[in-house]
């Protein structure tokens, strides 16, 4: 398609500089949002009375419009990647705090037992025990923040040029240039399925006791001879 890469100067990135912006804006919020969500998840696995509030407070402050997030962040940050970026950190926690929890409480009450029979203290039991067991449970919540966020950025390009690849959807517009909308979507789309597929590589490091998806249904499928007796 031609002018598919030709990326207007208004723009003042290549195309590959624009997905490095992308990409920084995308995943700095979901890193910013996993250190935050890591002890406040431990605290509400301790203090269960603490869960209910802290879901409904992130429920709510995802339930804020981005570009209402933009206009009361604005007058303290400008028109700066950091506008995008921190609305991005709060969404992100709707979805890595249930995730933590879950993965951390499905820990079994015997393991626990264990851990503190071998003298480990509630820190080094929380990150040598829970936390390497709920790695699955961590690991499917940031594959949705991070799908997401990458998919969020683009309406940064509100605030002045700040939505990296989602400019280019503004300047297809303002140039009479669809191709360039074009180029947007599915780069976005290739780098969230890059993305998706690097945490679930990340995921089998981090897990080599799990077994993969075809090792699995092989495991549930009955044997030949099984299944005719």
């Amino acid at each position: 398609m031609n002018g598919f890469f030709d990326i207007p100067s208004d723009l003042q990135h290549s195309w590959l500089g624009l997905i490095g912006l992308h990409l920084r804006e995308a995943l700095l919020p979901v890193l910013a949002g996993l250190v935050i969500a890591l002890p406040l998840s431990q605290l509400c696995v301790r203090f269960r009375w603490l869960y209910p509030p802290v879901l409904w407070v992130t429920t709510v402050l995802y339930a804020i419009p981005s570009l209402a997030f933009f206009v009361v962040l604005i007058d303290y940050t400008g028109q700066t990647e950091l506008t995008v970026m921190i609305p991005l950190t709060v969404y992100t926690l709707v979805i890595l705090v249930p995730a933590i929890v879950d993965g951390v409480r499905s820990v079994p009450q015997e393991t626990l037992a264990a851990a503190t029979a071998m003298g480990f203290g509630p820190v080094r039991r929380y990150l040598q025990v829970q936390l390497p067991i709920a790695v699955p449970a961590i690991i499917a919540g940031l594959r949705v923040a991070t799908v997401s966020s990458i998919s969020l950025v683009s309406v940064g390009a509100l605030i002045g040029n700040q939505g990296a690849l989602g400019n280019l959807i503004n300047d297809a517009n303002i140039y009479n240039r669809p191709e360039l909308a074009v180029n947007a979507v599915l780069t976005m789309a290739v780098l969230a399925i890059l993305a998706d597929g690097l945490l679930v590589v990340v995921r089998l490091f981090l897990t080599p006791w799990m077994p993969s998806g075809a090792r699995a249904r092989r495991a549930q499928r009955p044997e030949p001879e099984v299944a005719a007796r």
